[in-house]
């Protein structure tokens, strides 16, 4: 928390002169002192006049350090604020008013500079308040148009979207096509292109997501379409909205750096006071100088042993790593989330809807003999056009292109048989389709030996099979296996480049298919038939929250995320589950996006180091220098130039990885249904 928003909170009420004022007040101070050097040094004015003008420079350059000084020392606290305040006091009381002044100068020049620093990295996020239009144009029951607030949107309401207009609610896009830019909601560079969707009501009391060519979001760029959107959110509960309070409140969830920077200031201050008094003590007793020079000397320490750029080392870097991470789509909540993802060695990933689509595909077509296979796709296809089977839609999708011109075959009398399959008439023949378990209860001495054999390769695969029989005669051997990620492998070989060890599927499905999914993408193990307790247990054997993340889709994996050291959701932008659960959420459902998230957290906690030991080295180098007669005025300057030093470098996080979110990784738009 800043030394502003610190003194907003305790009561003092905004700054004087907006939010600049503490630039304001600096630069005054730095007149007041200018000229009182002057009327001291130059132009030899009575001694009063360059006093005043000191005065004066106390009261500027130390107006913003004694509000925050008197909040931290009520709450039992002093930190740097109050350390230099000692300092100019004492310069003051031995009569070096000019030293004190500034000292109070470059303190409050160097933290008003600091604070534009780090207002930077806080506006490219408040930025995203300002995306989402006031008003709305809502199309009533009749067809006429009108405007009205968007905080007066309801769920239900269709909204006119004008050609490049910005969005003004979540929702999903009933009429009109267009391209919509995303980028500063999801990330997403390359603007989407967006086409009604067949049957809102339906997909809306679905709990399947709804397909990104058909969301939108508010806050976003329309292209050269027009559009009618059927609101889902009211306007406070727009993936927008929550994206904003949620970065606004990310800086309360510290990093563990900064929890242990904040108790180590509260032993290292006082400890700082005892050695200010041991200096003082040592030159007026054991070198016998006059007291003036020796409090003088110990005022001198004080200033180089204050952990201003220590303070601030971390929460500089924290800030501009979270800011670089929502520019790219990727929403860490605060810097404990930010700075531990950097330090996993080990990831665990659901497979449904995060290494795959989740979307069925026929993968295997394998006739009993070659001259079949015309006759199996088009028989087939026949039946499952009637069925009401889960894996019906995928089959004749996958099927249709492949229809043979000269077979033409229909379907009567499709019925569905639990758990086995499906039966039919197909040309008035019996058919049948089915797994192994159907044709060993219609046939005692089961499936012929070929198409056993063929059943029992694509189950190894993985594979979910489907025997076909038509008239008496086995026609073949379908398999379907649901859509992996093109993305997924390149995913795991750029996480193993970055230092992730240990990569594991933990999957609800059958072994099988688990280790089919984690050969395809090589992963180092798989766990499949695990229920979401399961997978709690081991996300334990992994390393739990000594070193584990989890990443899902953010709803069925929300116990495994919450007891993982980092919970990562997939496609968090069109689910307020996702984006509550995990400690960091990836916008768009683009699991490329993943090895940025890691390099950045890796990059965030370097930084960090690179600040830690700076700020440290510096004050090792300053302590001793003063104790052997380094005046205030460079002390102060070394001082406060570190604190900028560690800010300006810091806020390098801003550039990294620019244009580069999805370096060596093709981004696979998740397939039509």
């Amino acid at each position: 928390m800043s030394r502003k928003e610190q003194a907003e909170e305790h009561g003092h009420g905004p700054a004087l002169f907006g939010e600049r004022s503490e630039l304001i007040f600096a630069i005054a101070s730095g007149v007041t002192y200018a000229a009182g050097m002057t009327a001291k040094y130059l132009v030899s004015a009575p001694e009063w006049v360059a006093i005043v003008l000191f005065a004066a420079t106390y009261f500027f350059g130390g107006y913003y350090t004694i509000r925050t000084a008197i909040n931290t020392v009520r709450r039992g606290r002093f930190e740097v604020d109050f350390l230099m305040l000692v300092a100019a006091v004492g310069a003051a009381l031995v009569g070096k008013w000019a030293e004190g002044s500034v000292l109070l100068f470059l303190f409050s020049l160097g933290h008003a500079l600091e604070e534009y620093a780090m207002g930077r990295a806080k506006r490219s996020i408040e930025a995203l308040a300002e995306l989402a239009p006031a008003t709305a144009l809502v199309r009533g029951a009749d067809g006429t148009v009108r405007e009205v607030e968007v905080n007066d949107l309801a769920i239900g309401d269709v909204v006119v979207v004008l050609p490049n207009s910005r969005l003004a609610a979540d929702g999903v896009v009933v009429d009109g096509m267009s391209s919509v830019d995303e980028s500063s909601v999801t990330g997403e560079s390359i603007p989407v292109e967006k086409a009604p969707i067949a049957d809102a009501a339906a997909a809306l009391a679905s709990s399947t997501p709804v397909p990104e060519t058909r969301r939108v979001f508010a806050g976003t760029m329309n292209g050269a379409g027009a559009m009618d959107v059927l609101v889902t959110s009211r306007a406070e509960d727009s993936t927008l909205a929550r994206v904003i309070t949620m970065v606004r409140e990310a800086d309360t969830q510290k990093s563990p750096t900064q929890r242990f920077i904040d108790r180590f200031q509260v032993f290292y201050v006082p400890v700082v006071l005892a050695g200010v008094l041991g200096v003082l003590a040592f030159g007026v007793f054991a070198a016998s100088e006059p007291f003036a020079d020796s409090f003088y000397r110990a005022m001198v320490v004080l200033v180089a042993a204050s952990p201003c750029a220590l303070a601030i080392a971390t929460p500089s870097a924290v800030l501009a790593g979270i800011a670089r991470a929502a520019q790219a789509g990727v929403l860490a909540k605060g810097g404990g989330p930010l700075e531990t993802l950097g330090r996993v060695r080990s990831m665990a990933f659901d497979k449904t809807g995060t290494l795959t689509w989740g979307q069925p595909k026929v993968t295997d077509i394998v006739p009993a003999r070659p001259e079949l296979r015309d006759e199996l796709i088009a028989t087939l296809f026949a039946v499952e056009s009637y069925s009401d089977h889960p894996l019906a839609g995928a089959i004749t999708r996958d099927l249709a292109p492949l229809l043979p011109k000269d077979i033409d075959r229909t379907a009567t009398a499709v019925s569905s048989v639990t758990g086995r399959g499906v039966t039919a008439l197909v040309d008035g023949r019996a058919t049948e389709v089915g797994n192994r378990t159907m044709f060993t209860e219609l046939d005692p001495e089961g499936v012929p030996a070929d198409i056993g054999r063929i059943v029992d390769e694509l189950h190894e695969s993985g594979r979910t099979t489907m025997i076909v029989r038509h008239a008496g005669s086995y026609l073949g051997v379908v398999g379907v296996m649901d859509t992996p990620r093109a993305e997924a492998a390149p995913v795991i070989a750029r996480l193993r480049a970055l230092g992730i060890d240990d990569i594991v599927l933990i999957s609800g499905d059958h072994q099988r298919v688990a280790d089919a999914v984690a050969a395809d993408m090589g992963l180092d193990a798989a766990h499949g038939g695990l229920l979401p307790e399961d997978k709690v247990a081991m996300i334990g054997k992994l390393g739990g929250r000594n070193g584990t993340a989890m990443v899902g889709d953010g709803v069925n994996d929300a116990p495994a995320m919450v007891n993982a050291s980092v919970g990562i959701a997939m496609g968090a932008g069109g689910s307020a589950v996702a984006l509550e659960t995990a400690d960091v959420a990836l916008m768009v459902d683009d699991i490329g996006r993943l090895p940025f998230a890691v390099a950045l957290s890796r990059r965030t906690a370097s930084i960090i180091r690179q600040n830690l030991a700076f700020s440290l080295i510096i004050v090792a180098a300053l302590v001793p220098a003063t104790l052997i007669g380094l005046p205030i005025g460079p002390a102060v300057f070394i001082h406060e130039g570190s604190t900028l030093l560690v800010v300006a470098n810091a806020l390098r996080l801003l550039r990294f990885g620019r244009g580069a979110e999805h370096e060596g990784i093709d981004h696979e738009p998740r397939p039509t249904v």
